[in-house]
């Protein structure tokens, strides 16, 4: 066999995949754009964007590319946000602590497992919200969403989590440095209360550092250590899922006990905790992984019609907002004990 077709076979796939790619690209860009000058959430802007262009993904040029971008891209970004972990940023805050956010990690996603059934709703709901919350808001529930069975309502469950986290992130910026002032926390404590309740990375970011800068330290770092949870979480939902038979096979073949975007993930952490990844290249591969996400989300949108996305129902609003109460509640009543 020549090279030559195995070369043009290659250029005709990526051509078909290029159209949809650059189309969630542009989208994503111009979401940024307003995110820069006008304070909005991007992942937001993005999501909101993308279902306004969802007849791209229905027919023409932009299909097959849309649906790549939407998994292979998104699991790549989620792969490269090992690069924010490392072993000791996980030592820094004590075994208390550390304990405290790993059990209301399994907490709230087993709450929203519960609720999910309680409303008769899917259990695939319940885990996705329940991760999202619990883990790292829109991140999570891309990389949850990657591993669990599909059906006709994945996609509009996604972007209803993406779309619920980040508007409830939101909020939580401008509401819970409040009620920690209301309460008298110091300012570690209430780091610690921000980075163990806000569901995004950024709104974490942006409320602690509203506070202090020693606030803003503690809450990244609280932060970062339920964003350490997102590859045992994700590896469990795999192994879980799989030895119950419910893995989806609608790709022709049985996907890998562990997801090869969880592999990556927990090697970036591991060379980042060993001390061999600069600064400079970390920060690097983080920025990437950020727009690998935001053009991935952009994609999940214009693969969900806003009438689907209405569909979701009160409950599903419901349960999500019941998850995140239980995790506020249940970091303070642990600040009580520890802090």
């Amino acid at each position: 066999m020549t090279i030559s077709p195995i070369i043009d076979k290659r250029v005709a796939q990526w051509n078909k995949l290029f159209a949809g790619f650059a189309v969630s690209a542009i989208v994503a860009v111009t979401a940024q754009f307003f995110s820069e000058h006008y304070g909005a959430p991007a992942m937001l802007m993005a999501l909101l964007l993308g279902i306004a262009f969802n007849f791209l993904s229905e027919e023409g040029n932009c299909v097959h590319g849309i649906s790549f971008t939407a998994k292979t891209v998104l699991r790549f970004g989620v792969a490269l946000l090992g690069v924010r972990i490392s072993a000791e940023l996980i030592v820094g805050l004590g075994p208390e602590l550390i304990g405290m956010i790993i059990v209301g990690v399994f907490l709230t996603i087993g709450l929203g497992f519960v609720i999910a059934k309680l409303l008769g709703r899917n259990w695939r709901l319940g885990l996705l919200t329940g991760g999202s919350v619990a883990i790292c808001g829109a991140s999570a529930a891309m990389a949850i969403a990657a591993v669990l069975p599909k059906n006709q309502y994945s996609e509009r469950n996604l972007v209803f989590t993406v779309l619920s986290v980040t508007l409830l992130s939101t909020f939580a910026m401008v509401l819970y440095p409040i009620i920690a002032e209301s309460l008298a926390l110091s300012p570690v404590a209430t780091g610690v209360f921000l980075g163990g309740t806000i569901h995004d990375v950024a709104q974490v970011v942006g409320a602690g550092f509203s506070v202090s800068q020693e606030t803003g330290d503690t809450a990244t770092l609280v932060k970062l250590i339920r964003v350490c949870m997102l590859a045992p979480v994700v590896l469990l939902f795999a192994i879980v899922i799989r030895a119950k038979g419910l893995e989806d096979n609608s790709e022709g073949s049985r996907p890998p006990l562990v997801p090869s975007f969880i592999i990556g993930f927990l090697i970036l952490a591991t060379i980042n905790s060993l001390g061999l990844i600069p600064e400079s290249v970390a920060q690097f591969f983080s920025d990437v992984s950020r727009w690998a996400l935001l053009i991935a989300i952009a994609a999940v949108g214009m693969k969900t019609s806003l009438r689907r996305m209405l569909d979701v129902g009160g409950q599903a609003v419901l349960l999500i907002v019941l998850e995140t109460v239980f995790i506020v509640g249940f970091v303070l009543a642990g600040l009580s004990l520890f802090v």
